[in-house]
């Protein structure tokens, strides 16, 4: 109790936090717990318990609601560790720790704790792995920073044995001044009196650029420093100057301060305004003027009802395929983490910035770097950071510019590597962080625990350029095969998982294999083959211990072209996009052994067999290039057998003798012939290739072809169309044929 009142005192003088770890038998720790805050002056409606027990009479979620406290302000947060330590929950739950309060830890005794496999160590545990084969190496790692970082005390509470007070004597906080309205400001002189920093009122003053079109904001920021409030400042201002304000992001609780703070605004205002429900209002309507509505990124990226500027919230937790729609707003900001379980806002920067550099937006950026909760450098963020690897990131451009494939070192990293060796944990988590859209603090400990995970780089001069992280799947025994099939959910075996029980192969789990979880070369030497360098060392090394190597990922154009360069094939093509991308996915293997061999040739085959059909039904809708793409990357050799009828029918189309919608059947087996393995690759343009996407596999009609591909009209885009129908039959049909052809030209 002593412990815990010097802590939130000194928290207090510094506006900082403290955390305060109770280890020992779980029951002792919840009394302590509850003593603690009591000794501490912690008020029961300003605590929240995250675990399996509401042990004190305050707020309670499990560790898997952790995100109920996302955009909020607690004085103290109790994470009871116990049964489970998720590292996505403290990730969450840390930062809703105020300036003054206290993060309390509750957990085993730390000398034996990583030892002990707990309910978040059985996730990890895939099939054939068992819980027994999951390391401990990420709590081994987390308590060694617990005991290295100022403002933590540690107490066992088994033995009264006060480990480490915490206590680091800062100096008294400061007041942090107002800051100045801007001279120039054009939103109302209220708006700026609700900022606390001058980082904030800097990223209102950028919103302004969005009240006529063609601006763009970027505003980056750690969490903790109002971003969010920002925007629902700008949000406020421009609703009550008319504008109609479209606000999304990955959920919407992600979003709910912009809504809070421009509600409170409007208040301000004194303008009349309607919320769609009391709490977690969607939608607010200003009286006579604009709108502030939320909608979830797949339904927002269509910019429904033509916004007049679009928020998007946690950009960086969006991949860049979905990020690119919204520049088709008039106005469009982005606000993003910069280091956060969100995403990451590195990968944001190198992986959308081009893309929004070549836009017809004007941009400003914004950077927000002071913290708003509590004090710059504060302890427990900086804790946080280090045991999370929040901040992780490549090396510096120019410790790896003149990396290329005759420098580099392939290198097997394998756990014991990365944790002795700190620069290179953090290289090569950093640059997965940028190979995926959203990476959470539980990829950490899925990369240093789970048995079925191995880490593959390439360094240059001691840096990671290049990493892959591979999974591997398959091998499963019988009971669980049928499980499989019969509709039952398996960890971590995605392939097999989606051809046992979307394509009802059973077999499928049978041969092993290594997945490519992610794949990532780093931004200031792309384009010099390492990533295809990278996958050729890991197909060494593999290539006789397994029957299949493979990929599963977000389909565009360029990574379908990449990985078939790569000598990987397409097996399936998803059909319904991912809520959160937007994209199809696509399955690719390539094979290694006889095994490995018969299970891409079956399922080549089907896939042959089926995609005409779902192109013109359920994938009706995917971008002709991607079709393209993924029919291009198809090792099966398709076939064509057509009866003489159906070649009368297509030799008449150029002359007109004859039409397409008599029997597309015919027409969409000769275009899937040809876009899966063309005997001229030169014979059409890409531009004629889309048009036998959109109007022959596809179906869709005239007067979307026309549009969607831009010809003068649709009698052009028609004559187009045979034009190419008789250079495929010319290519493909028997001399009869082309002497039937002939005779209606």
């Amino acid at each position: 109790m002593d412990i815990a009142r010097s802590l939130r005192a000194e928290a207090r003088r510094a506006n900082e936090r403290r955390l305060l770890v109770l280890a020992g038998d779980p029951d002792r720790t919840r009394e302590r717990a509850g003593a603690a805050l009591d000794a501490a002056d912690v008020p029961g409606g300003e605590t929240t318990v995250v675990g399996p027990e509401a042990f004190l009479d305050c707020e309670h979620h499990e560790q898997s609601r952790a995100e109920e406290l996302l955009g909020r302000t607690r004085t103290a947060v109790v994470l009871d560790a116990h049964e489970e330590l998720r590292p996505d929950a403290v990730g969450r739950t840390v930062g809703a720790v105020d300036g003054g309060g206290l993060y309390v830890l509750l957990a085993p005794p730390l000398e034996t704790w990583p030892e002990v496999r707990d309910g978040f160590d059985a996730s990890l545990a895939v099939p054939p792995f068992e819980v027994a084969d999951v390391t401990g190496h990420f709590r081994r790692r987390f308590v060694e920073t617990l005991r290295a970082h100022r403002g933590i005390a540690i107490v066992d509470t088994d033995t009264d044995t006060v480990e480490q007070d915490g206590l680091t004597d800062p100096p008294p906080s400061r007041p942090v001044p107002s800051p100045t309205p801007p001279a120039d400001a054009q939103f109302r002189p209220e708006t700026y009196a609700q900022c606390l920093t001058d980082d904030q009122r800097d990223a209102v003053q950028a919103f302004e650029s969005l009240r006529t079109g063609g601006g763009a904001v970027v505003v980056e920021a750690d969490r903790g420093r109002g971003k969010s409030s920002a925007a629902g400042l700008a949000a406020g201002n421009l609703a009550a100057e008319g504008r109609d304000v479209l606000v999304t992001a990955p959920q919407y609780r992600s979003a709910g301060e912009v809504f809070t703070r421009a509600a409170h605004l409007l208040e301000l205002f004194d303008v009349e305004f309607a919320r769609d429900r009391t709490s977690e209002p969607q939608r607010l309507d200003v009286s006579g003027a604009g709108c502030v509505r939320y909608a979830p990124p797949a339904e927002a990226a269509l910019l429904p009802d033509d916004p007049d500027v679009v928020i998007v919230d946690e950009a960086a937790a969006l991949p860049v395929r979905r990020l690119e729609q919204f520049l088709d707003a008039p106005a469009v900001a982005f606000t993003t983490t910069v280091h956060g379980y969100e995403g990451a806002g590195r990968g944001f920067s190198v992986r959308f910035r081009d893309r929004l550099a070549e836009s017809d937006h004007s941009v400003t950026d914004v950077s927000m770097t002071t913290p708003i909760r509590y004090s710059d450098g504060d302890p427990v963020e900086v804790w946080a950071f280090r045991a999370l690897l929040l901040d992780a990131r490549p090396p510096v451009d120019q410790l790896i510019a003149d990396a290329t494939p005759g420098t580099v070192e392939y290198r097997r990293l394998s756990t014991a590597d990365l944790l002795a060796d700190e620069h290179l944990l953090r290289e090569g988590f950093g640059l997965l962080v940028l190979a995926h859209y959203r990476t959470e603090p539980s990829d950490l400990a899925r990369l240093l625990d789970a048995p079925n995970l191995t880490v593959r780089a390439l360094t240059h001069e001691g840096h990671v350029v290049a990493v892959a992280l591979l999974a591997r799947e398959g091998d499963l025994p019988a009971d669980t095969r049928a499980a499989m099939y019969e509709g039952g959910r398996v960890r971590g075996n995605m392939l097999p998982d989606v051809l046992s029980t979307q394509l009802r192969d059973e077999a499928a789990g049978i041969p092993v294999g290594q997945r490519v979880l992610r794949i990532a070369t780093h931004a200031a030497v792309r384009s010099r083959g390492l990533g295809s360098h990278l996958l050729s060392e890991v197909e060494a090394e593999f290539a006789e211990r397994v029957d299949w190597l493979g990929v599963g990922y977000g389909a565009t154009p360029e990574l379908v072209r990449f990985w078939a360069r790569n000598g990987y094939a397409t097996v399936h093509l998803a059909t319904s996009r991912n809520a959160t991308s937007g994209e199809y996915s696509v399955v690719m293997v390539d094979p290694c052994s006889d095994d490995g061999t018969a299970l891409a040739t079956r399922h080549g085959e089907w896939f042959q067999d089926r995609i005409a059909a779902v192109l013109s039904d359920p994938l009706d809708d995917c971008e002709p290039d991607v079709v393209r793409a993924v029919l291009r990357a198809s090792d099966t050799e398709p076939s064509l057998t057509l009866s003489e009828w159906e070649w009368r029918l297509i030799a008449g189309v150029p002359g007109g003798a004859s039409i397409l919608d008599t029997n597309p059947r015919p027409f969409r087996e000769l275009a899937r012939r040809h876009l899966s393995d063309p005997t001229d690759p030169a014979a059409l343009s890409a531009r004629e290739e889309r048009l036998l996407v959109r109007k022959v596999l596809q179906a869709r009609p005239w007067s979307a072809v026309t549009d969607d591909l831009e010809f003068v009209s649709e009698r052009e885009c028609m004559r187009t169309l045979g034009g190419v129908v008789e250079r495929l039959t010319r290519l493909y049909g028997d001399p009869w044929v082309q002497e039937e052809l002939d005779r209606h030209l």
